[in-house]
């Protein structure tokens, strides 16, 4: 016996009279049964039912109007694309997501106190003997993207992990989601309850804004229940690196508006590269909100401006250092965790700071690498050291040991005017460091010394070692410490900045960059109680512990003891580039 389904009208008009009559603290105790008079009103108080959504399968754009005119219904906006139900059906139904032109509209809906309302049709155009006809009768049959969805008011972290956590505790479970560049919200989609009585199978939370750090906890649970898919996910994350790495070697950042949409075939001239490579290539970063796809082209996105050469804190280093030298070593992590070895030094046949002085291109990289990721120092300089520093009452000295190429030491010097510098390098980084500091205006207060580690300098106030230490082996950090100990007059600060592991597992950048530091420098993170063993034994105590942007930290260390005996064998007072982090 054949089943006839309701036609994508029918399923239209049900859905625009579902909305007419829903209010958010009627639907909700249908949705989630069990709800407690106070969890009712922690949910009504922060979130509205907005809408409910389907998807369609017109033939054509002019019949989607129609369909559209005969309930009553006129788009409010343009259709956009819908990054997420695009990205959901080709994963579904195991097809390339660029054949896959889902569009999203939002007709306007009356509620029943005449409130704002939409209707969410999610459509995805298949012509008559369209190969995606299948896709269409599927979808009609599974109801897959038809939802409510309930708009989060001020959201925030913490109001978006409660409500995630209530709607599981009443049985939703997490159903992936997604972050849409083109309207700049994010979606948290659910399975609704088992005993749900509300007539549809998912639930979203929609978000405005970008949320895509409470959305990695979202997928992460929904990917813990489709182990194959995360794994494949997962297995691909060397194409995201060579696709940055290509895109920012094309400079395409540098040739793209963040306002206006480019054709690809002009992209492609200016660039003087395949314009169908590259229409690819931008598609896969658009699915990486990279960019942005609209119907005349592409535009650059907020994350694609960070890969803009001449952009303040441009990461294009970086991403030409992760795609390059640190590519092919990483490729060696399997006799790294086998023999202990390096494998960059294996790989390149020496160790890479050597390799990257070795090289005039690559060492300018190195240079501006070590300035890439400027961020994790924009709060240091308001640290209360810093801060007491840039106020005493006769001017103080700030050294930075290691200071590659000024970029840390500038902006203390230019956030606190009466305070001195002074800069411990190599002598190729040095000049480089006096170059930029310079050109800045700082050159003034600025004292440069080519040196190594015990060549500290006595009688400062404040002492920086900025992502230093997880180059060395503990006793080569013991060393430096001592050094550093040995200088410090009674009443100087030593200031670490690092990547430090955490205590309890969490997730965290650094816990990445301990394995990067073992494969390509021999070097380790570690956590903060390490820290303190080994300022311990270089008579120093850690007072204090402060967080900084990208997953840094800033331990605060003082002297407790005089050092004693002579100062121990130093090395070059090497610093790896920000990219090697």
């Amino acid at each position: 016996m054949t089943t006839t389904l309701p036609s994508d009208a029918a399923r239209l008009r049900a859905t625009v009279d579902f909305v007419k009559v829903q209010d958010t603290s009627g639907l909700l105790p249908l949705l989630l049964p069990g709800l407690d008079a106070l969890e009712l009103r922690s949910l009504v108080d922060r979130c509205h039912f907005s809408h409910a959504a389907l998807l369609v399968f017109p033939a054509s754009a002019e019949a989607l109007r129609a369909q559209l005119a005969d309930c009553g219904l006129a788009p409010d906006t343009a259709a956009q694309p819908s990054v997420v139900v695009r990205d959901r059906l080709a994963s579904r139904h195991r097809r390339d997501a660029a054949g896959l032109d889902v569009r999203i509209l939002r007709p306007p809906v009356p509620g029943p106190r005449g409130e704002h309302r939409t209707v969410e049709v999610f459509a995805l155009t298949v012509p008559p003997g369209s190969s995606l006809a299948p896709v269409a009768d599927h979808e009609r049959i599974g109801q897959h993207e038809a939802h409510l969805a309930f708009e989060v008011e001020n959201p925030d972290p913490l109001v978006l992990h409660g409500l995630r956590a209530l709607l599981g505790r009443h049985g939703a479970v997490a159903d992936g989601g997604g972050y849409n560049p083109h309207e700049d919200g994010t979606v948290f989609y659910f399975t609704a309850p088992k005993d749900s009585k509300a007539g549809y199978g998912r639930v979203e939370l929609y978000a405005a804004g970008d949320h895509r750090d409470v959305l990695a906890d979202h997928l992460r649970e929904h990917g813990a229940r489709q182990p194959a898919e995360t794994l494949l996910r997962l297995m691909t994350g060397a194409w995201t690196t060579q696709a940055l790495a290509a895109f920012a070697e094309l400079r395409a950042a540098d040739a793209l508006d963040a306002a206006a949409e480019t054709a690809p075939e002009a992209l492609a001239v200016a660039l003087a590269v395949d314009p169908e490579s590259l229409t690819r290539l931008l598609r896969y970063l658009a699915m990486l909100g990279v960019v942005a796809e609209g119907r005349a082209g592409f535009r650059l996105t907020p994350l694609g401006e960070l890969l803009r050469s001449r952009t303040p804190g441009s990461m294009r280093p970086l991403a030409l250092m992760y795609g390059g030298p640190f590519y092919r070593s990483f490729a060696g992590l399997g006799h790294t965790v086998r023999t202990g070895e390096v494998a960059f030094e294996r790989i390149f046949g020496e160790n890479h700071f050597d390799h990257f002085a070795r090289d005039p291109e690559l060492a300018e990289l190195f240079d501006q690498s070590m300035a890439a990721s400027s961020r994790l120092f924009e709060p240091l300089a308001a640290h209360p050291v810093v801060t007491a520093a840039g106020r005493a009452p006769a001017p103080a000295t700030i050294v930075d040991i290691a200071g590659g190429n000024g970029e840390l030491l500038g902006r203390l010097l230019g956030a606190h005017p009466r305070l001195r510098g002074v800069l411990l390098e190599r002598p190729h980084a040095v000049a480089a460091a006096r170059r930029s500091l310079d050109a800045a205006g700082l050159g003034a207060r600025c004292t440069y010394l080519a040196g190594d580690f015990a060549d500290v300098p006595p009688d400062a106030e404040v002492y920086v070692l900025s992502r230093v230490l997880h180059d060395w082996d503990d006793d080569r950090c013991r060393e430096i410490l001592r050094h550093c100990a040995r200088a410090m007059p009674a009443h100087a600060d030593l200031l670490i900045v690092e990547r430090v592991l955490p205590a309890d597992g969490a997730p965290s950048l650094a816990t990445a960059w301990d394995l990067h530091m073992m494969c390509n420098v021999g070097g380790q993170e570690r956590r903060s109680d390490h820290y303190a063993r080994l300022l311990a034994d270089a008579g120093l105590a850690l007072v204090g512990h402060a967080s900084l942007p990208l997953d840094g930290s800033v331990l605060h260390a003082r002297r407790t003891t005089a050092s004693a005996g002579g100062p121990p064998a130093a090395g070059p007072a090497r610093r790896e580039p920000e990219a090697a982090r």
